[in-house]
């Protein structure tokens, strides 16, 4: 009788896909000698979580970028993205996405740049004018200019955004996905 109960909740276990998707069930078979190795590294690998390293990385390669413009051009983007968000967003910003307050230390400082760009006249002469007069308009002027800072176009900045937006495309990443997507309103608009 005790085999007929045993065999029973083991076959109503194994057959129940609720069951086999849920960690105790892991454990229970890893604790009985049952489990394998691709089981046992379900609950611990966190590879596949997001990570400013990681997302630098994916950057460097997929945007042909060395790792100072990577983390600089991110560091612009969260910085426009943290003052454009609450206090609470960006919190959960940040520990959705580790790292990401060390990305935003690691943006150019352009207020030791000159106004010679100014000087050249054309668009970018017009853009500073504008932004004297608007923050939005300035929030976005200063992006611009810490990309070039940084020797990148300011055409990348939607290619950052892009590749940061399909890197964050995990059901780990959602979350950080869509408060990125809510604070760049207007830069990419």
């Amino acid at each position: 009788m005790k085999k007929l109960i045993m065999l029973l909740a083991i076959s109503t276990l194994s057959a129940s896909v609720l069951a086999q998707e849920t960690s105790w069930f892991y454990s229970l078979k890893n604790l009985v000698g049952l489990g394998d190795a691709k089981e046992q590294s379900i609950n611990t690998d966190t590879s596949m979580l997001p990570s400013s390293a990681g997302l630098v990385e994916m950057l460097t390669s997929s945007l042909n970028v060395n790792t100072e413009q990577a983390s600089g051009g991110m560091g612009a983007i969260l910085n426009y993205v943290k003052n454009n968000v609450s206090t609470e967003e960006f919190v959960q910003l940040a520990q959705s996405l580790p790292g990401v307050d060390g990305l935003v230390s690691q943006m150019p400082d352009i207020s030791k740049l000159t106004s010679e760009s100014s000087s050249n006249g054309g668009l970018s002469s017009l853009l500073d004018k504008a932004s004297q007069y608007s923050d939005s308009l300035k929030s976005i002027n200063d992006v611009k200019k810490q990309f070039e800072a940084l020797g990148l176009k300011p055409e990348m900045i939607s290619n950052f955004v892009a590749s940061t937006q399909r890197y964050l495309d995990t059901e780990q990443g959602q979350q950080a996905k869509q408060l990125l997507t809510e604070g760049l309103g207007k830069l990419l608009g």
